[in-house]
């Protein structure tokens, strides 16, 4: 009964601190960080352990794998080199920086111990970077942390266990840390992918959204003990398998099972998040109790906390600085690039149009590029039409793509401001956390080290992350904003040419008739609505263009459920509500009606999602458009009770 007591008011503080958060201006984090310190230290309260393992195997693989499901895979593609200098360099490199220093910081400490240590105040936290996304800064910045905070693990972990296994044993080599690395990460990528596309295949079979999100619950674990027991990383495998179900989901799920799974994994990631912080404060007083019985005390666990956490940001600082040059020279040599083959690329395109038209037969390459050159040599050997047109396709896809990742990387630069908000956000937590407390009992000075993680993590958190908006506020980097108007237009014309290619296959080249959305079922109230895009709330990309003198259909003006009002189409839920109880006009005239507007939905979300992978548009366009999607499909395919 005192466990669940304690439960459900850990849960209501988590509800608490989320709610006040919007008041105060502080992040649900720091505020459960404090409130768990504070009543740790409080004399009635016992001192609170928390094994690692749960941590690490049950509360941070299903965190890592919902923000893998939710982070833009295309744009994870796109800082891939930024995320890889950062979880896989640094981590290391500031793991031997800070052990070289511990040595001589801390008595009786060997090299081997304090590089453990070094790796386990190294890598940054997932779960942090939510301050750093409540205030607003540009998506790119996010992405850069959000991947790195996905993958350091992994490297730290591997660092973390070689130094133990030295220390133990008196010796390691560099190649047995590397060939240990490779082989975590090798295993994870292919567990995390296999459970990834098989989970996503029985998914799709599955016809209750409810059950549905029963089975997704069990994905991170699904791929992250499998990757354990074969020595690989369990939480870069939850990643994979995150980045996975987030890429192909909306091509395999029905939009009702991906938007229930998206809203309860919403709330476990508030639960679990505000779960970890809370437990971490709690446990300050009894790691605070051991040190100070001990005979370093907690003095110098303050002060080598405080050195510690200071070279992480600088080493972060000096491996950023010069990575955002090398960033910036690289995208500046791709756009010169570019430009100086701009007509090459522009018949190049043309020609693909023309092959998969049949009135060519074969592209010529637009620059000597080697993957180029093996496309085109395998379109010379294609003996059919369908093969050199698919082919076709999906080098002028990949051409496209490298346009779109110019035009992203020039709309929104890495400069020197964005690089400080990078190196400040770079806060650590649950991670360095769990990781010192895997620490074997044996280890020098054991309860010393577990609170000098311990101040890290909380002094990263509360300086760096209660500074970070005053840092955004004087540095000024790029922030996120609403889509241009340009790009709103261009989804929309995307979203009206799908549903004209459907019309006119339907009508075979006669006049196309519109599904009025708002006849999935009959409305409560009088008044009158109008139908409206995923992008743009006065276009309907279901109905026709008043502007081609398109007619409406028959039916459906003879009901008196829709008429023109200017360009829109307004549906009359009070006509629909009437005609509904006409099981002829529900079966002879709704269900067509209905079929063809799904028909233009899926299509429109298959044109999405195909330029989504081409990088054409920003993913919060695509996701705000494809939401709307999904809603409308849930409410055509309902049925009303």
């Amino acid at each position: 009964m005192d466990l669940l007591i304690i439960a459900v008011l850990g849960i209501l503080a988590i509800a608490a601190a989320s709610q006040l958060s919007d008041r105060i201006g502080v992040a649900p984090a720091l505020i459960l960080l404090a409130g768990g310190t504070a009543v740790g230290f409080l004399p009635f309260i016992p001192a609170i352990e928390l094994d690692p393992q749960v941590v690490l195997e049950g509360v941070l693989p299903p965190l890592l794998f919902s923000t893998a499901v939710s982070i833009s895979t295309i744009n994870f593609r796109r800082e891939l080199v930024p995320v890889a200098v950062l979880a896989i360099l640094l981590v290391p490199l500031s793991a031997a920086v800070i052990g070289a220093v511990l040595t001589l910081l801390v008595p009786g400490l060997s090299l081997a111990w304090a590089i453990a240590m070094g790796a386990i105040l190294s890598p940054t936290d997932a779960v942090a970077i939510s301050i750093a996304r409540r205030l607003g800064v540009s998506q790119r910045i996010i992405t850069v942390l959000e991947g790195e905070g996905l993958l350091n693990d992994a490297t730290a972990l591997v660092v973390l266990s070689s130094a133990v296994s030295a220390a133990a044993s008196g010796g390691v080599s560099v190649g047995g840390v590397l060939g240990g690395f490779a082989l975590a990460v090798l295993v994870a990528l292919g567990v995390g992918w296999l459970v990834g596309e098989a989970s996503l295949r029985v998914r799709s079979h599955i016809t209750d959204p409810t059950v549905d999100t029963v089975v997704s619950f069990t994905v991170p674990f699904l791929a992250a003990i499998p990757a354990e027991h074969m020595h690989g990383s369990g939480l870069v495998a939850a990643v994979v398998a995150g980045l996975i179900t987030g890429h192909r989901g909306p091509r395999m799920l029905p939009p009702a099972h991906r938007v229930a799974s998206r809203t309860n994994w919403h709330t476990v990631e508030l639960t679990l998040e505000g779960l970890i912080f809370l437990v971490m404060g709690l446990e300050f007083f009894g790691i605070v109790e051991k040190v100070g019985a001990s005979a370093l005390g907690v003095v110098r666990a303050i002060a080598v906390a405080v050195i510690a956490g200071a070279l992480t940001v600088v080493i972060r600082a000096l491996v950023v600085t010069p990575m955002l040059k090398l960033l910036s020279h690289r995208t500046a040599r791709w756009a010169i690039h570019w430009q100086e083959n701009a007509e090459a690329i522009h018949q190049f395109q043309n020609r693909c149009s023309a092959i998969v038209r049949g009135e060519a037969e074969m592209p010529p390459v637009p620059w000597d590029r080697r993957p180029f050159a093996q496309v085109q040599r395998k379109l010379r050997q294609a003996t059919n039409h369908e093969s050199i047109a698919r082919r076709a396709r999906s080098l002028s896809s990949r051409v496209r793509r490298r346009g779109a990742d110019l035009d992203y990387f020039a709309a929104e630069p890495l400069g020197t401001r964005e690089g400080a908000v990078i190196v400040w956000a770079g806060m650590r937590g649950a991670i360095t956390l769990a990781a010192a407390q895997t620490l074997p009992i044996t280890a020098p000075h054991y309860s010393f080290l577990l609170l000098v993680a311990m101040l890290v993590a909380a002094g990263s958190l509360t300086i760096q992350g209660l500074s970070l908006p005053a840092l955004v506020r004087v540095v000024r980097p790029a922030m996120a904003g609403p889509a241009d108007e340009e790009e709103k237009a261009a989804v929309i014309l995307l979203l009206v040419n799908a549903a004209r290619d459907v019309a006119s296959v339907g009508t075979r080249g006669a006049s196309q008739h519109t599904a009025p959305t708002g006849a999935a079922g009959p409305g409560a109230s009088g008044a009158q609505t109008t139908t409206s895009t995923p992008g743009l709330d006065k276009v309907s990309p279901t109905a026709p263009d008043p502007e081609n003198n398109e007619s409406l259909s028959p039916t459906t003006e003879q009901h008196g459920l829709v008429r023109r009002q200017g360009n829109d189409v307004v549906v009359s839920p009070a006509a629909v509500a009437k005609a509904w109880t006409d099981p002829t006009w529900r079966h002879d005239d709704l269900a067509p009606m209905r079929e063809r507007a799904l028909d233009i939905i899926r299509a429109q979300r298959e044109a999405l999602l195909d330029a989504g992978d081409e990088g054409l548009y920003s993913a919060d366009s695509l996701e705000h458009a494809l939401n709307r999607l999904d809603f409308q499909e849930i409410m055509l395919t309902s049925e009303p009770h």
